[in-house]
């Protein structure tokens, strides 16, 4: 696979294009954000002089991966055992924690327990959504194709809670002003990473090497710092680099 990749001179990158400031589309329709730029440096990295972004989402992303619609997706994707039957990771180049967001005006839900029996918005196919079905008694699952979506129905009192990375909630509810909030302690912090074709091994070792350099030489902590406003490296130092 490596070899392919780099003959055709072109690193084909799936992402969800609507996850802000992950990646997402701007003004004039084109894809960026931390997600984007890492993509680009590990290409170069690899060899590879062209990125060209393929839209997908969290359900089509393995599918996406073992039919070669692309070559590798970099988009969040959590590492769970379930996938790694699927499709190969590569080393952890983020890590996310998982909030319980409501209306801003709500009271009733103030942590996991207030969720039983009451509706919840979540983004499809995450694992956010699994979490949901199996650790919430009685829950009334809502999903969307992205956070944007869910998080704007939230507001819009269409939904008790949603279940969502707590920065991008953050980030989400204040650039398109939706009136909700975070409550409670975090449920969980995942850890992603980017996937590729099962049996890959030559391309996943230049995938590694190159997040490795990547967190080696600054490069990550410049992209998360200006995208995150956090150091990302620092959060990945706490994790084994063979996660993936």
């Amino acid at each position: 696979m490596l070899q392919r990749v780099q003959d055709n001179g072109t690193l084909r990158v799936a992402l969800t294009q609507a996850n802000p400031p992950w990646n997402y589309l701007d003004d004039a329709g084109k894809p960026v954000g931390y997600d984007v730029d890492v993509a680009h440096e590990v290409a170069r990295r690899i060899g590879v002089e062209d990125v060209e972004f393929v839209a997908s989402n969290f359900q089509s992303f393995i599918e996406g991966v073992r039919a070669g619609r692309f070559d590798i997706v970099i988009s969040g994707q959590t590492i769970t055992d379930e996938r790694k039957k699927q499709v190969d990771f590569s080393r952890p180049y983020q890590v996310n924690g998982v909030s319980i967001f409501v209306p801003a005006a709500g009271g009733a839900v103030s942590s996991l327990a207030d969720l039983e029996g009451k509706t919840v918005a979540v983004s499809a196919g995450t694992t956010q959504e699994k979490f949901a079905r199996e650790e919430i008694p009685g829950v009334q699952v809502k999903t969307y194709q992205n956070a944007t979506l869910g998080l704007t129905d939230l507001s819009r009192g269409n939904a008790d809670a949603m279940l969502v990375s707590r920065f991008q909630g953050t980030y989400l509810a204040k650039q398109n002003q939706l009136q909700v909030r975070p409550v409670g302690k975090l449920l969980e912090s995942e850890v992603n990473a980017m996937s590729f074709r099962k049996g890959s091994t030559e391309f996943k070792k230049e995938i590694d090497q190159a997040i490795s350099d990547m967190m080696a030489d600054g490069t990550l902590t410049r992209i998360s710092q200006q995208w995150l406003d956090l150091d990302m490296t620092q959060e990945l130092q706490a994790l084994p680099a063979d996660q993936g």
